[in-house]
């Protein structure tokens, strides 16, 4: 048996498979296709699995609070990129901050979950190989990518 890179690839597609993970083929869901899951090869985050997933996550969240919620996640405005890490790692960790007025017509503040840390079995749990990202005149493409409801949280 020969050992290459691929023969790898699809060995750690086939072990993340069996411990639950979907599996996907980045080629299959890139920009263009009939199942692409983002509009651009820019796009990191699957935004229809994270904005389902706030959505399951967060039932008793306003819908508008949600959108709040999903917008700040995909804009992290801050002028550096390791201050992008940390305010991004303090809405994975802690969840999103937003405000929605109350019935009684004051305005209540709560936090939106990005992860569901007490039930795993909760989240949306995707592995992808060769995901394309293009920046600018930078093209990368990883092994395999580890999604958690949209959100790429491991490289291989």
């Amino acid at each position: 048996m020969s050992l290459n890179e691929s023969t790898v690839e699809n060995a750690a597609l086939e072990w993340l498979g069996e411990l639950g993970y979907a599996v996907a083929h980045g080629p299959h869901i890139a920009p263009g296709e009939p199942t692409a899951e983002r509009d651009s090869f820019s796009e990191v985050l699957l935004v229809g699995r994270l904005r389902d997933a706030i959505q399951r996550l967060n039932p008793a969240v306003p819908g508008e609070a949600r959108d709040e919620a999903l917008r700040k996640v995909l804009r992290v405005a801050t002028p550096s990129l390791s201050q992008a890490n940390r305010a991004f790692h303090r809405m994975l960790r802690n969840g999103v901050p937003v405000e929605y007025p109350r019935p009684d017509g004051g305005i209540a503040g709560d936090h939106v979950r990005l992860v569901d840390f007490h039930d795993v079995n909760a989240n949306d749990w995707l592995a992808v190989n060769q995901f394309t990202v293009i920046e600018a005149q930078h093209n990368r493409r990883p092994d395999i990518v580890v999604f958690v409801n949209g959100l790429p949280l491991g490289l291989i």
